[in-house]
């Protein structure tokens, strides 16, 4: 079955740094479009970076283009987000996320940016 296991969230100062893992199994990795989404308290989850099969084709959020850099290791089924220049509103749960036939999320892994 599909897994998605998130990982490399915690507590970061503003203007620091935090690398994010998602761990993929149950499906043939390398063949799938991943992405990245996050919620914050009290709001939608949305959007934050998707990155095509082969990793050629990256997409942004405007509030995150310039600083956070999404990746993959299909050797590794990883999928990673690079995330810089951290501001109080990036806090949020972070989800990564495959379509196949349907949504498959991972549980999440929590980043508060606070001083």
């Amino acid at each position: 079955q599909v897994q998605l296991v998130e990982s490399g969230g915690g507590l970061v100062q503003p203007g620091g740094s935090l690398k994010l893992s998602c761990a993929a199994s149950g499906f043939t990795f390398s063949r799938y479009r991943m992405s990245w989404y996050r919620q914050a308290p009290g709001k939608e989850r949305e959007l934050v970076a998707g990155i095509s099969d082969t990793g050629s084709d990256t997409n942004y959020a405007d509030s995150v283009q310039g600083r956070f850099t999404i990746s993959r290791d299909n050797a590794k089924n990883t999928l990673y987000l690079q995330m810089n220049s951290l501001t109080p509103e990036d806090t949020a749960v972070y989800y990564c996320k495959v379509h196949i036939f349907r949504a498959y999320w991972g549980q999440g892994t929590q980043v508060t940016v606070s001083s």
